[in-house]
């Protein structure tokens, strides 16, 4: 790999993070969330209360790269057309003409995704994998790129359609947003009060964005690298040809990643790297993002629910069985 494209994608994706930086105070996880999500060519699953700044700070990285921004609130009467579009009959013509929704944009903040019904959360998992939308008979491409941030409410549960496995196994990564720190919150609280909306320049284009990926995809990845994140995922699948690393644990699972997770831990070890200014994975780079890659897509079983163990818990486990390579 050439180091002079390691160095200038480095630095663009430093300037990008310096700008959303002026804005956002904090969320250095939703922030590094949303640039390999972009990066990687996939789409983020974001959970957090209420008031963190997700939206804003989607909302600024759609300003910094200049990228058309659209914000979908999602609500149980909301339907497919509402979205994708629809046809519209012109009395000049006598023609149905298709009139696009708010898909049709480079960056789309799906808000509460999963208080839409499941013909909803269908057309967004099309839009998602295909990159296109159906119209009457007709398909049309979105634009590119095409990134997805969907946010939920880990919370309230009342009134939600919980997203399938099939559809969460489409999202990139699953990114959970934290409350800030004590020094941090002072910081938003003076900004506010203050009006201190600090603006941002425009640093990543669509340019930018295809030089990181061509950087992304140029990162090097031994082969000890490669079976290392295949022993990983294989060791969340219980069954009688799970490996030994995975007894101490696979009670709580009831069913494991499927080789798609293989594939994006596989890609965001790569740009983990590349974020890193290396041009070669570690293993490190695949602990690093091991928990927002496989998080959503562990079904656990009735045992972990009792046990009071969550997905975080249970990766931790299996990064600490699995060995390094």
């Amino acid at each position: 790999m050439d180091a002079g494209l390691v160095a200038e994608a480095g630095a663009i994706a430093g300037r990008a993070r310096t700008e959303m930086g002026r804005r956002i105070v904090g969320k250095e996880k939703v922030l590094h969330g949303i640039l390999m999500g972009v990066i990687g060519g996939g789409h983020v699953l974001l959970e957090g209360v209420p008031g963190l700044a997700k939206t804003l700070a989607v909302k600024t990285f759609a300003e910094i790269s200049g990228l058309d921004f659209s914000r979908v609130q999602f609500t149980p009467d909301l339907l497919p057309a509402d979205i994708t579009g629809t046809l519209v009959y012109e009395q000049g013509t006598g023609r149905f003409t298709p009139r696009k929704g708010p898909l049709f944009a480079n960056v789309i903040l799906a808000d509460e995704v999963n208080r839409a019904p499941a013909k909803v959360q269908s057309a967004l998992l099309e839009a998602m994998e295909e990159g296109q939308v159906t119209i009457g008979e007709a398909s049309h491409a979105l634009p590119e790129p095409f990134f997805v941030l969907a946010t939920q409410n880990p919370i309230e549960h009342e009134g939600t359609y919980p997203l399938p496995e099939a559809q969460l196994d489409r999202f990139l990564l699953k990114i959970v947003a934290d409350y800030p720190s004590a020094e941090e919150e002072s910081a938003i609280v003076r900004r506010v009060a203050d009006r201190a909306s600090a603006p941002v320049s425009r640093v990543l284009g669509a340019a930018e964005i295809a030089l990181l990926r061509k950087a992304a995809e140029s990162v090097a990845v031994d082969e000890a690298i490669l079976g290392y994140i295949v022993r990983l995922v294989r060791a969340t699948r219980p069954g009688p040809e799970a490996p030994a690393q995975a007894r101490e644990f696979a009670r709580w699972l009831e069913y494991g990643a499927s080789p798609r997770a293989s594939l994006h831990l596989y890609r965001c070890a790569r740009i983990s790297a590349l974020l890193d200014g290396r041009a070669h994975a570690l293993p490190d780079d695949v602990k690093a993002c091991a928990r927002e890659v496989l998080r959503h897509r562990l079904v656990l079983s009735y045992q972990a629910e009792a046990d009071g163990v969550d997905a975080d818990a249970v990766i931790a486990r299996l990064l600490a069985a699995v060995p390094l390579p």
